[in-house]
């Protein structure tokens, strides 16, 4: 089968497009033909040399969505999607023709949704439900901080916790960036250019600052964060910017009795993914969740050009979601 493959790390251009053997399903898998496979940053990282959890030689690619064509013959013809686990990283990933999952993480599509916009769920979806439910606990009634607010993995973290009766606040890089209306269900929204975080955070919930704030940014915006929190707020860290240290006013943090959580998408098993996909289902059947992208912000490439699209991304030439299609 075709595959992009990379025998070493470091740089883009290690990645190749090879004719591999096809993976042979293990006992509680199944074989999936791809039909559509998201390209996502920590992909490209993988092939530089940025992910520790990477062995190689390896097929790149976290997130896929397809048919299964071998596994338990309830599955198979069954269209599906699905990510985790060390998908791309210690066992071959989704950017090829055919890749080999446990059953427990290949999910029914939703109703109406394509294989390109299904290949593009599952990693902004694990990532906020884990950050939101799993870490933070967020509860109805609670107020919520959430930055790149207008990203993929901030527009899915507004949709959960909107549907668990938390109050969102939103973050935009300018007034120009802020969403028309009712387009999501962001109670206020406070420009980054203009407005000081922390304080357009407390002036929005009377003084209180936010039960929970989801920094999806890192770098710079860590301490502003961490400063607009309530007495016990609860701050969730994903990702950091070029400087990985950061710095805040340790006294602050603990007489504000502040908690701090970091969660790493990568680490979630499986099993873990699988749960959380199949729990959000229902919400993606009926929009209660709707998808992080819309079908004209996503871009579909064949398999044969996936080496130039890594590329392309890397350097800034594509601005719509990049999905291969073999």
């Amino acid at each position: 089968m075709r595959a992009l493959r990379f025998d070493k790390t470091g740089s883009l251009d290690e990645l190749k497009l090879a004719s591999i053997p096809r993976p042979i399903p293990g006992g509680s898998e199944v074989l999936v033909q791809v039909k559509a496979a998201a390209i996502n940053p920590s992909d490209i990282k993988n092939v530089l040399g940025k992910m520790h959890e990477t062995s190689v030689p390896r097929t790149p690619g976290r997130d896929f969505a397809g048919v299964v064509v071998e596994g338990p013959p309830e599955l198979v013809g069954s269209s599906v999607f699905g990510t985790g686990g060390n998908l791309g990283f210690g066992r071959d990933g989704s950017h090829a023709e055919y890749v080999a999952v446990p059953a427990a993480v290949a999910v029914p599509i939703p109703k109406g949704i394509s294989f390109e916009c299904a290949a593009t769920l599952g990693l902004p979806f694990i990532t906020a439900y884990a950050a939101l439910v799993s870490a933070a606990g967020l509860r109805s009634g609670e107020t919520i901080l959430i930055t790149g607010t207008t990203g993929a993995v901030g527009r899915v973290a507004v949709s959960i916790a909107a549907s668990l009766g938390a109050t969102v606040l939103g973050t935009a890089r300018s007034a120009s960036k802020i969403p028309p209306g009712e387009a999501m269900p962001v109670a206020h929204w406070i420009n980054l250019e203009s407005d000081d975080l922390p304080v357009k955070v407390r002036e929005a919930t009377g003084g209180r600052g936010a039960d929970v704030v989801f920094d999806v940014i890192g770098g710079g915006m860590f301490e502003k964060c961490l400063a607009s929190l309530a007495r016990r707020g609860r701050q969730i860290a994903i990702a950091s910017g070029p400087e990985r240290r950061v710095a805040f006013d340790l006294i602050d943090f603990y007489h504000n009795e502040s908690r701090l959580f970091g969660v790493d998408s990568v680490k979630l098993s499986f099993e873990e993914t699988g749960a959380i996909l199949r729990g959000l289902s229902s919400g993606l059947d009926t929009g209660v969740y709707p998808s992080p992208f819309k079908e004209e912000l996503i871009q579909a490439f064949p398999l044969e050009q996936g080496v130039q699209v890594y590329r392309d991304l890397a350097e800034g030439r594509i601005r719509q979601k990049a999905v291969l299609v073999p």
